[in-house]
C-alpha cells in the first residue's frame, strides 16, 4: 500500500519536533569566530534557531510544525505548535538573528541548505490562514530578505553547482527556493530572483546526459541524480523536461543505474553521518515520486520510479524516531516524501 501522509503520522511528527525545536543542546554550531567577543551559547547566538541540534534543522523543524498545521488544522498539538512560534518569532529575535548573519564573517553561513530552508519557511508563513500567520510573515519579512539578497549576489558568482548529496547540494536549495520565488510574486524582487533560479539551473543543467549516478556515498541524505532531475522538472516546461530526463537517465525503464532503485543501507543510527543514509532513502522517494508524476501514464518509467519510491520509503519511515541523530530532523524529509 503506498503510504501517505495521515492526521495520526502528522501528529507524530509534530511532536517530535516539538521536543528539539528549543531543546538547545546537544549543539553542533556552524559557528564563526571573528574575536572573543563571539564565543557563545546557541541560544546567545540565535534566539529563534537554537534548538535541534543545529541551525538548519531548527528552520526546517519551524517550517515542518507550520506546514503540517496548515494540512491538519485539528492537530492535537495545534495550540503549542502556536506557542512556540509565537513566543520566538519576534521583532527583537528576528533583528538578533538578522545581525548575525549579517557580520562580515558570516557571508557564507549556512550557504546554501541553511539558506533555502529559511526562504521555504518564509513562504510557509505567507501560506497560512492563522490569525497569527500575517504578523509573523511580517515580522519574518527582514530575515527572509536578507537571504534573498544572498541568493541573488550568490547565483551569478556560481560558475558551477555542487552535486555533492550533502548540505552543499546546489540542486536542492534552488528547488525549494524556486517554490518560495513562485509562491506568491510581490513584485519585481521575488520575479527577478525565479528568473535567476531557472536562468542558473539551465546553465548548470542543460546539456548533462547519461548520468552515471554513482551514489551512494557514506554520508548523503540526497541523491545527486534524482535532486538534479527534480530541479529541473521544476524549471523545464513538461514537454521539455521529458525530453531532458530521457537524455539524462536514459535507462530508468529497464531499472538503471541499479543504485538509485536500492534502498541505501544504514549500519548505525547513532552516527550522525550514517544516519543521513535515512535521510536519503526518503529525499529519494520524494524525488521519484515527483518526477513520476510529471511522466505520461503508462510510461515504464513511471511504475519503476513509484515502485521504487515504495520501497525507500519502507526502508526508512520506521526509523525516523529513535535516536536524536536523525530524530532531530528526518520527519521533515519524511513529510516530502509522504506528500509527494
Amino acid at each position: 500500500m503506498t503510504a501517505r501522509l495521515t492526521p495520526a503520522i502528522a501528529s507524530t511528527f509534530a511532536n517530535l519536533a516539538l521536543a528539539h525545536l528549543t531543546r538547545e543542546y546537544p549543539n553542533r554550531l556552524a559557528h564563526a569566530l571573528a574575536g572573543p567577543q563571539d564565543v557563545r551559547s546557541p541560544r546567545a547566538l540565535h534566539p529563534i534557531f537554537y534548538g535541534s541540534y543545529d541551525w538548519h534543522s531548527c528552520v526546517h523543524g519551524y517550517w515542518l510544525v507550520l506546514h503540517l498545521l496548515e494540512r491538519f488544522p485539528d492537530l492535537p498539538e495545534a495550540a503549542r505548535i502556536v506557542a512556540v512560534v509565537d513566543a520566538h518569532f519576534t521583532d527583537a529575535n528576528v533583528a538578533r538573528e538578522c545581525a548575525y548573519v549579517d557580520l562580515p564573517h558570516n557571508r557564507g553561513f549556512e550557504r546554501p541548505y541553511g539558506w533555502a530552508w529559511l526562504l521555504a519557511l518564509a513562504a510557509q508563513l505567507e501560506r497560512l490562514t492563522l490569525p497569527q500567520a500575517a504578523r509573523w510573515a511580517a515580522t519574518f519579512a527582514p530575515l527572509a530578505d536578507a537571504f534573498v539578497a544572498r541568493f541573488e549576489a550568490f547565483l551569478p558568482m556560481a560558475t558551477y553547482p555542487v552535486r555533492v548529496g550533502t548540505h552543499f547540494n546546489t540542486a536542492f536549495a534552488l528547488s525549494l527556493v524556486l517554490d518560495f520565488a513562485r509562491h506568491k510574486p510581490v513584485g519585481q524582487r521575488r520575479e527577478r530572483l525565479a528568473a535567476l533560479i531557472v536562468e542558473t539551473a539551465t546553465r548548470w543543467h542543460r546539456d548533462d546526459a547519461g548520468c552515471q549516478a554513482w551514489e551512494p556515498s557514506g554520508d548523503e541524505f540526497l541523491s545527486p541524480a534524482l535532486m538534479e532531475a527534480e530541479l529541473m522538472r521544476r524549471v523545464l516546461a513538461p514537454d521539455a523536461f521529458e525530453r531532458w530526463f530521457a537524455r539524462f537517465l536514459p535507462d530508468i525503464a529497464r531499472g538503471e543505474p541499479a543504485t538509485l532503485f536500492e534502498p541505501a543501507t544504514v549500519s548505525d543510527r547513532s552516527d550522525g553521518k550514517i544516519a543521513h543514509l535515512d535521510g536519503l532513502n526518503l529525499s529519494r522517494a520524494w524525488c521519484q515520486r515527483s518526477i513520476a508524476r510529471a511522466l505520461p501514464e503508462g510510461d515504464a518509467r513511471r511504475a519503476r520510479l513509484l515502485d521504487a519510491a515504495d520501497k525507500h520509503i519502507d526502508s526508512a519511515l520506521a526509523h525516523v524516531a529513535g535516536d536524536y541523530m536523525g530524530e532531530h530532523w528526518l520527519a521533515t524529509f519524511a513529510t516530502l516524501a509522504l506528500e509527494a
